[in-house]
Order: structure tokens, then C-alpha cells, then sequence
């Protein structure tokens, strides 16, 4: 009798890392504290970090980073703990990125914080928006690295021989980097043509006057949970950085019915790559175009204070500063049982904040409530008078805005309405001269 075949199946095993970063004596993030969100950063793209090194330095060694004795050095650590890829804090010039691979030997990586960032990104987008402003960011930041790359091929010339003796021809270098611009033009337009439509869309929820919140934070601050804890939906939320990439929209009932939109966008993080925040910046609109941001803080972190900075940072950068917003201090199931006084310390640095538990659902009514206040802040209440001729404005009234009072009358429909202002526009046309509405019964008129 034949014995069975067993399958054996094996883990191909992770990329050992080496993490270095140099220490500029930054106040906002200790060295220790970037360094061990890199780490993160490293694990989240599946590799094994095997050991960690650093450099006091005033600023960056225009050739190496690091100082030349550092860069050996490195090298040696590379070559005695069998390292796959060198991970730098910071974003590496082409020409450091490629005098510290001649270093270090072949076949070991180089890559810098900002190619980290980009292939996590890779892994975790889905839609095809995401796909494409990941492919985006990744040519943008291939493109100057060229020359680098096919240094060793500069002297390769293309397209000579019979038929083409009148010019040199083109190097590898020139080829790919002509490619490379055709693919970022590409890339460009499908973008273009995928925010047409999602401008459309943010144009009708506009002109809707439904209410607009956008959830902004650092990544892993817990956007998403607070989205499922508000909503009651089911938006994928995972205690790792950048799980979510793609902007969501959900409605949301507050307690007072009033209706409003909250939409998730994708996290940011310290020393966030410019080529990111340009490829993303549709995604980045919902926080742009939004009528509230809540700015959600992983209240558990030690480094919120500067995570909250560069979230704020961040919306400076794109054009959101203005933008009303609510402080959110997440996850204060973390700390209120083991430091409570840590806690009511934030409450006295941050007095207007709201400190929830998306977890537990700590808070989650009194933010309810705030939100309703927000929004009733910005409405306007209006007395209408609408002919039967017009009955698709009371369609829009129940759709759009919130129907306090409602009676039909010979001369048309009678409706108290509570109202944003750019939908108050369409019905100005009907108001009514008194604020109060009184119905023809109502009027004495039998006395």
C-alpha cells in the first residue's frame, strides 16, 4: 500500500531589518519615539527589525546621512546579522540612498522612511482610487532615483545602428525616465477622471445641505472604531498603522434628528511624505470640503501631544486650518483605570475636547450631543408657505432638512423648518414674514 503524500508547506521568512535614524535633539519627537514608530512601520510591512542604531549629528551627512565611520560601521552590522534591507528615519537624497548601497554591498536594500510609508501603502490599498494614488506617489518618488539606479548603464546607448547614425540615441537612463514620466501622465488622468466623479458627488452632498463631518487624525488614533461606534456600521478597523487608506461616508442620525454625513479618511503620520499628501489630496477634499472635522488623538499614546501637532500640521498643509473642529481623545479605556490623574490632566490642558472610549463606548452619547449642538449652531429656523404647484420642496424640507411643523391648508402647505443655510436659499422665495408659524384656524378669527 502506497503511503500518503504529505504537502509540506513553509513560511518564507521575513525580511531582517536594520533601522537607523540620527538625533537632532527634537523636543517634539525624541529620537527613541521615532524610532520605535519606524520599527511599527517596519513590522507593518512584514519585516523583522534585528537591530537599531543611531548617530547624534547637527544634520544629515550630504553623503551618507550618517558619517562615514557610522556608514561602515553599518556595514559590518549588515554583514554579521545577515540583514536584507536598511531602513532610514529620514527621506534619503538619490545620491546618499546610493552611495549607502555601495557601502553596505549587494543584494542589501536601502530604503528610507518615505519608501516604507509607500509599501505599506501598497499592501493596504483596495479601491482602485487608492491603487492608483499609491502608483502615483511611488513614480514620483522613482523618478529622481533614476539616475542612481542605472549610474552603471550611463554609458549604454539605445536605438543605434542603420537608420539612426544622425543622433547618439537614448541611455537606459533617459528611456526609463521618459517611461516613467508617461506612467505619472497616465496615472494623472485616470486620477483626474475618478475625482470628476467623486466631485460630483461631494457637489451633490453639498448642495443638499446635509451636514458634513470628517473624521482626521494620526493613523492608528482610532477613526474607524469611532466611525463603527457612531454609525453602528462595519468599516474595517485593525490595531495597525494605515489600515485605512480609502476615504468612507456614512450617514448618521444625531439624537435631536438632525442628519449629517461622517466620512473616515486615511491617517496621517510625522514626517508625512509631500508626494503622499499630493497623490492623496481627493482623498484629502472630504477633510477640505468638510463642515466639521473631528480630529481624533490616541489619548493612551505618550506622544499625542505631538501626534495632535502633526495631524494639525498636516490639515495647514492642505488648506483645512479654517475648518470648525472638535478634538476627540480616543481610547481612554487605556489610561482611566491606571492613571486617572494623567487623564484628568488632559481634561484640564484640553477643556473644549471631548474623551471617548470608541472601545467601550465610553462618551460616545456626550459627543452625540456636542455634534447636535454644532449642527443646530449652523441651521436656521424658517417659516414656509408652499403651493401645491411646488410640492417637490416639501419632498426636499423632509429630505434635506428637519420638518418641525407641517399643516395643508387651501393655500397651500404650512411647514416650520430647521435648515442649513445654503439650503435656506431655495426657500427663501416661500418664507413666510412671521417667525412663528400660525396656522389660519389658529388665528382668533372665530372669537
Amino acid at each position: 500500500m502506497p503511503r500518503p503524500k504529505f504537502e509540506v508547506i513553509t513560511e518564507e521568512a521575513p525580511e531582517r531589518a536594520i533601522l537607523v535614524g540620527i538625533d537632532r535633539g527634537n523636543a517634539d519627537w525624541p529620537l527613541r519615539e521615532s524610532m520605535a514608530e519606524l520599527e511599527r512601520l517596519a513590522n507593518t510591512a512584514g519585516a523583522e527589525v534585528v537591530h537599531t542604531m543611531s548617530q547624534r549629528l547637527d544634520a544629515p551627512n550630504p553623503r551618507t546621512f550618517i558619517g562615514a565611520g557610522k556608514a561602515e560601521e553599518l556595514a559590518r552590522y549588515v554583514h554579521d546579522l545577515h540583514a536584507d534591507v536598511v531602513i532610514l528615519d529620514d527621506e534619503l537624497s538619490p545620491s546618499q540612498q546610493s552611495n549607502l548601497e555601495r557601502i553596505v554591498g549587494k543584494p542589501v536594500k536601502v530604503i528610507d522612511r518615505t519608501a516604507l510609508i509607500l509599501d505599506i501603502f501598497a499592501l493596504h490599498a483596495t479601491s482602485r482610487e487608492g491603487r492608483l494614488q499609491v502608483k502615483l506617489a511611488q513614480n514620483q518618488y522613482l523618478y529622481p532615483r533614476l539616475r542612481g539606479m542605472w549610474s552603471h548603464l550611463a554609458a549604454h546607448r539605445m536605438g543605434g545602428g542603420v537608420g539612426s547614425r544622425f543622433g547618439e540615441g537614448e541611455s537606459q537612463l533617459e528611456v526609463d525616465r521618459r517611461l516613467v514620466r508617461k506612467r505619472i501622465g497616465r496615472i494623472r488622468r485616470e486620477l483626474a477622471n475618478l475625482e470628476s466623479s467623486r466631485n460630483t458627488q461631494r457637489k451633490h452632498r453639498a448642495s443638499s445641505g446635509v451636514f458634513r463631518v470628517a473624521l482626521a487624525g494620526y493613523t492608528n488614533a482610532g477613526k474607524s472604531s469611532l466611525m463603527n461606534a457612531l454609525t453602528d456600521s462595519d468599516v474595517l478597523a485593525y490595531d495597525k498603522l494605515f489600515a485605512t487608506l480609502d476615504s468612507t461616508t456614512r450617514a448618521l442620525e444625531l439624537p435631536g434628528s438632525s442628519k449629517v454625513t461622517l466620512t473616515d479618511t486615511v491617517g496621517f503620520i510625522q514626517k508625512l511624505p509631500h508626494n503622499l499628501v499630493e497623490a492623496f489630496h481627493s482623498t484629502l477634499d472630504e477633510i477640505r470640503e468638510a463642515d466639521l472635522v473631528l480630529l481624533v488623538v490616541d489619548a493612551a499614546s505618550p506622544q499625542r501631544a505631538a501626534q495632535l501637532k502633526a495631524v494639525q500640521d498636516v490639515l495647514g498643509q492642505i488648506g483645512a486650518s479654517g475648518i470648525p473642529r472638535i478634538v476627540v481623545f480616543n481610547k481612554i479605556d487605556l489610561i482611566e483605570h491606571d492613571c486617572i490623574a494623567e487623564l484628568d490632566h488632559l481634561r484640564v490642558l484640553h477643556p473644549d475636547a471631548a474623551f471617548i472610549s470608541a472601545k467601550t463606548g465610553s462618551g460616545i452619547e456626550d459627543l452625540l450631543v456636542r455634534l447636535e449642538s454644532e449642527v443646530a449652531s449652523r441651521y436656521t429656523s424658517m417659516s414656509v408657505r408652499i403651493p401645491y404647484d411646488q410640492g417637490r420642496y416639501v419632498t426636499i424640507a423632509h429630505e434635506q432638512a428637519r420638518v418641525t411643523h407641517e399643516s395643508y391648508e387651501a393655500d397651500g402647505i404650512y411647514l416650520q423648518l430647521c435648515l442649513p443655510a445654503n439650503l435656506a436659499k431655495q426657500f427663501r422665495q416661500f418664507e413666510m414674514e412671521t417667525q412663528g408659524l400660525v396656522a389660519p384656524e389658529q388665528t382668533g378669527d372665530d372669537a
